[in-house]
C-alpha cells in the first residue's frame, strides 16, 4: 500500500515540516515493509497538470494534502481532476485551513474521503492501520475507531447523513516526533541535501499562553516543549552541517525563560560563526539577563520577530493582546543599542478599533523604533479564530476566497485598504530591502512623519504610473530622486548625494547614474589607497571609491558633529572607500572608509 503526503508551499526555498512529522512519526511507530510513504512537495506557481502529472505517475492508494491558506485554492482545484485520473484513490485533506469546518469541507467536494483535523501525527498513524488492515482483509477501511478525522461513509453526494465526527486525537508529546533531517533516504542519500536553496525550520515547541483573537495558536492555550536535550542535539546537527538559517516555529518562543534562556546559552556557545537563527517572541516577556544574553551573541547569530500588531490601546484590548508600549519601546531599544541583533517587527491593518490615523500613529512609533524589517500585515479572518467569530460584530468584511484578506471594517474603508496596500510596497522596496537606508532615514527626519512620507511616495508612484510596470534596481533610485525634488526640492541635492551613497553601499553598480559627481580627478587616490593602505589592486568587485560632500555624511551618521572629523564640515568633497569584503551582518552594507586628509 502506497500513500502520498502532498505539500503545496508558497514558494520554492519554503520547505513542510507538516507533512515530513507526519511520515517520520508513522514510520517510527509503524515500520511494516509493504507500507510506503512518499513525500511530494510542489509550489502554487507549478503548472497544475505537471502536479497531476507526478501523482498519477506514483500510483498512490492514498493521497493527504497539508491545506494552509496560501494553498487551499491551488489544492481544491486539483482534486475533481485528480479524482477522475485516480478514482480508486482515497483523497484526503488536513491542516488548519480544513480542520475548523471539516464537514462543510466534505460537503463541498464530494471526491473526498475525509479531513484529519487538528495535530495529524497520531491520527494519520492510526488512519494508514485502518487502510493496512484493509488492505490485508480485502474490506473497506473501518474509519469509525480513528480519532480526529471527520469522513464519509459513502460517495453519495449532498448526503449530510453520511458524514461522521470522530472524537478528537490526543495530542503527541513532543519528544515522539523524530528528528527527520538526519534521516537517509532508501539510496542513502542524507535528507539535509533536498533542503540545499530551502529554509530549514524547527519546532521546539507548540501552542501559545496568549489568547489574541485573530490567531490559531491560541486556541487550546497549552504550551508543550520538545526536551532540551533532544533540542540541544539537534541544534548540533545543524551546527555541524553549517546551515545558513534554521527558522524556529515556535509561536511565542521566549513563554518559558529556561527553556529560551538554555536555548539561546548553547547556539551563543557553540556558535560556527555561519548559521543564523531566528525566533518569534514576545518581548515583553524578555528579562534583564535574557537581553544581556542576546547582546553579548555574534552579530547576525540571532533574529528576532516580534508582532506589535498596533500601538492602539483600544484595539489591542479589542483582540485580547495584553501589551505595554512603553515598556516594549524600551526593550527594543536596548536589543537595538547591541548592535548585533536584527529586529523584525510586524504591524496588522485591518484589526477592531483602528482606522487610518490610528494606523499611521501604529505605523510611526514602530517605525521610530527602527527594526531591521517592518512588516506590514493586513488581517486574515482564519477559521476557528475568536475573531473569525466576532467578524459582524466589529464589521470586519474579508475576501470570499482564501487567504480572507480585510476588505473594510467599521473603522476602515476599502480606499483606506487601497492607500494602505500602497504604503506596503513602498516600505518593502525602500525600508525592507535596505538599499536606500540612509536616503529614507533622513527623510522621513526631515519630514516628521514616516507614514507620510511612505504615504506620498505611494502617491507619487500611483501619479506617474510607476505601479504599472516592474522597475529595475536603478529605475527604482531615478524615481526616488524624483519624489525627493518634488517633496523638498531645497534639499534635493543632498539627496541626490544620499542616494548614491545608497547605492553603493550595497554593491559597485556598474551602472553610475548621470546626476553623480564625476570621479575622474580621484581616481589616482583611490587606486593608491587600494595599493598602499588594502594591499591589493583596484578590483570593483572587492572595492568602489567615492567622494561626498561633509554635510552629506554628517546627515547619513557617518561623521559625527561632535568628533574628530568635525573641522571637515566645511571642507570640499571627502574621498570615501567601500568595502564590499566586509559587510554589516544585519544589513548587509559594505564597510565605509574615510579617507584622511593627507590621502586625499
Amino acid at each position: 500500500m502506497k500513500t502520498v503526503l502532498a505539500a503545496v508551499n508558497a514558494k520554492f526555498i519554503h520547505s513542510s515540516l507538516a507533512v515530513r512529522d507526519l511520515k517520520a512519526f508513522a514510520e517510527c511507530r509503524r515500520n511494516e515493509p509493504e507500507t510506503v510513504i512518499e513525500l511530494a512537495e510542489y509550489t502554487i506557481n507549478e503548472q497544475q497538470d505537471r502536479v497531476l502529472a507526478d501523482l498519477y505517475r506514483r500510483h498512490p492508494d492514498v493521497i493527504a494534502f497539508s491545506c494552509y491558506i496560501w494553498n487551499i485554492e491551488y489544492i481544491t482545484a486539483l482534486l475533481g481532476d485528480l479524482h477522475r485520473i485516480l478514482p480508486d484513490a482515497e483523497l484526503w485533506l488536513g491542516g488548519p485551513e480544513v480542520s475548523y469546518d471539516a464537514a462543510q469541507v466534505l460537503r463541498e467536494f464530494p471526491v473526498l474521503r475525509g479531513v484529519m483535523a487538528g495535530e495529524g501525527e497520531i491520527t494519520f498513524s492510526c488512519l494508514l492501520d485502518a487502510y493496512k488492515a484493509s488492505a490485508r482483509g480485502g474490506s473497506a477501511p473501518e474509519l469509525a475507531g480513528v480519532r480526529g478525522i471527520v469522513y464519509r461513509s459513502g460517495r453519495r453526494k449532498d448526503s449530510k447523513e453520511e458524514i461522521h465526527i470522530n472524537p478528537p486525537a490526543e495530542l503527541p508529546d513532543l519528544d515522539e516526533i523524530p528528528f527527520f533531517y538526519e534521516e537517509r533516504d532508501h539510496s542513502g542519500k542524507e535528507t539535509l541535501r533536498a533542503f540545499d536553496h530551502r529554509i530549514i525550520y524547527y519546532e521546539s515547541s507548540r501552542g501559545c499562553p496568549f489568547c489574541c483573537s485573530y490567531c490559531l495558536s491560541s486556541i487550546g492555550k497549552r504550551v508543550r516543549f520538545r526536551s532540551l536535550a533532544l533540542v540541544k542535539r539537534e541544534l548540533q546537527f545543524f551546527l555541524d552541517a553549517g546551515v545558513p538559517q534554521v527558522k524556529f516555529v515556535d509561536r511565542t518562543f521566549n513563554c518559558d525563560h529556561a527553556h529560551a534562556s538554555a536555548i539561546w546559552q548553547y547556539i551563543q556557545e557553540h556558535d560556527n560563526g555561519i548559521t543564523n537563527f531566528h525566533f518569534e517572541i514576545e518581548a515583553e516577556l524578555l528579562t534583564q539577563e535574557e537581553i544581556r544574553l542576546l547582546s553579548g551573541m555574534r552579530p547576525g547569530l540571532v533574529q528576532l520577530e516580534i508582532g506589535v500588531q498596533s500601538v492602539n490601546p483600544k484595539t489591542l484590548r479589542a483582540i485580547s493582546r495584553p501589551q505595554n508600549i512603553d515598556h516594549l519601546r524600551q526593550i527594543v531599544s536596548k536589543i537595538h543599542a547591541a548592535g548585533n541583533i536584527h529586529q523584525h517587527l510586524d504591524l496588522i491593518a485591518g484589526l477592531p478599533e483602528e482606522n487610518l490615523e490610528s494606523f499611521a500613529r501604529s505605523f510611526d512609533e514602530v517605525y521610530r523604533m527602527r527594526p531591521q524589517q517592518l512588516q506590514m500585515g493586513f488581517l486574515k479572518l482564519l477559521k476557528g479564530s475568536a475573531l473569525y467569530r466576532d467578524a459582524e460584530k466589529f464589521g470586519i468584511v474579508c475576501r470570499e476566497r482564501a487567504p480572507y484578506e480585510v476588505i473594510r471594517t467599521k473603522w476602515l474603508s476599502y480606499d483606506d485598504v487601497l492607500r494602505l496596500k500602497g504604503i506596503e510596497e513602498m516600505v518593502e522596496v525602500y525600508y525592507n530591502s535596505w538599499q536606500f537606508g540612509t536616503t529614507m532615514r533622513v527623510l522621513t527626519k526631515q519630514d516628521g512623519s514616516p507614514f507620510h512620507v511612505y504615504s506620498s511616495l505611494a502617491d507619487y508612484y500611483s501619479k506617474h504610473k510607476l505601479t504599472e510596470i516592474c522597475l529595475s534596481r536603478p529605475e527604482r533610485f531615478e524615481a526616488l530622486r524624483g519624489f525627493t525634488a518634488e517633496e523638498d526640492p531645497e534639499h534635493e541635492a543632498l539627496y541626490r548625494e544620499l542616494l548614491v551613497l545608497d547605492l553603493y553601499l550595497r554593491e559597485n553598480s556598474r551602472s553610475r547614474p548621470d546626476w553623480a559627481r564625476d570621479l575622474t580627478a580621484y581616481r589616482e587616490i583611490f587606486r593608491r589607497y587600494c595599493r598602499e593602505e588594502m594591499g591589493m589592486k583596484p578590483d570593483r568587485r572587492m572595492v568602489h571609491g567615492d567622494v561626498f560632500l561633509p554635510e552629506t555624511l554628517i546627515a547619513a551618521g557617518m561623521i559625527s558633529l561632535d568628533g574628530p572629523e568635525q573641522k571637515t564640515r566645511t571642507g570640499g568633497p571627502i574621498p570615501v572607500m567601500f568595502d564590499y569584503r566586509n559587510r554589516d551582518p544585519l544589513t548587509g552594507n559594505a564597510k565605509v572608509i574615510l579617507l584622511s586628509e593627507g590621502t586625499a
